[in-house]
């Protein structure tokens, strides 16, 4: 892998981003928590900003690593969780509040764990620089 330092930095920032959806999203109960107030309306947009971040962040540390370091973590469908970014970054005004719960509820508490476990192993040096 060509920078280590970067590799870390883009999995901080999807540590991040995951960390403040699971914070987000624990008050949400029902999807209605998302869409019957203004209130949920903005937690499920600020929440889908942070997925936005996550699949850019993904696609960045695929470019860094010439996609070789999530390929070893099959754990997360690193496709869909990139894939999420282009749906809600190109069909923003359709936001699914059911998928965006979906993913909050049963995603996002996997993709973060594979992240800290990433993190873990390359501060631990298993990554070459």
């Amino acid at each position: 892998m060509r920078d280590k330092e970067l590799v870390l930095e883009v999995l901080r920032q999807i540590e991040d981003a995951a960390t403040k959806i699971v914070s987000r999203f624990q008050a949400i109960r029902p999807v209605s928590d998302f869409t019957d107030s203004s209130a949920g309306v903005e937690k499920m947009h600020a929440i889908c900003m942070m997925l936005i971040v996550i699949g850019k962040s993904l696609k960045k540390l695929d470019e860094i690593t010439e996609g070789k370091l999530l390929r070893s973590y099959a754990d997360v469908d690193w496709k869909k969780a990139k894939g999420m970014r282009d749906i809600l970054t190109h069909h923003y005004t359709d936001v699914n509040a059911v998928a965006v719960f979906n993913t909050c509820k049963n995603k996002i508490p996997q993709l973060l764990e594979t992240i800290r476990r990433i993190l873990s192993e390359a501060e631990g040096a298993h990554l070459s620089s």
